[in-house]
């Protein structure tokens, strides 16, 4: 079974920056594609960015720039480097992963974590 584990969301001021960060257990194929997802209350769920299979990145336009996604060699742990935080950026962080290589910022991923909760307070 795949899990994901998030960690590392709180609150910080705007302008402040966190990190993510997902541990993947189950996920015996490196060639996962895995990714951020945020959920702000009465919205939406949408893409903040991905990881392809093949280590091709793709981000939201609202955080171009300013978010970094990367994983270790292993593909076990994803982060999410978040600078200049916004309060637009305020929402429940969730790490997503599916087998499927080519996934990207609008598919459907098929394993979820429980998500870490990131408030940014002007």
């Amino acid at each position: 079974q795949v899990q994901l584990v998030e960690s590392g969301g709180g609150s910080v001021q705007a302008g402040g920056s966190l990190r993510l960060s997902c541990v993947a257990s189950g996920v015996t194929d490196s060639s996962y594609s895995m990714g951020w997802f945020r959920q702000a209350p009465g919205k939406e769920r949408e893409g903040v960015a991905t990881i392809d299979g093949d280590g091709s990145p793709s981000y939201a336009d609202s955080v171009k720039g300013r978010f970094t996604i990367s994983q270790d060699n292993a593909k076990n742990t994803l982060y999410l480097q978040m600078n200049s935080l916004k309060p637009e950026d305020t929402a429940m962080y969730y790490c997503a992963a599916d087998p499927r290589w080519w996934f990207s910022l609008h598919d459907d991923f098929n394993y979820w974590g429980q998500g870490t909760q990131v408030t940014v307070s002007s």
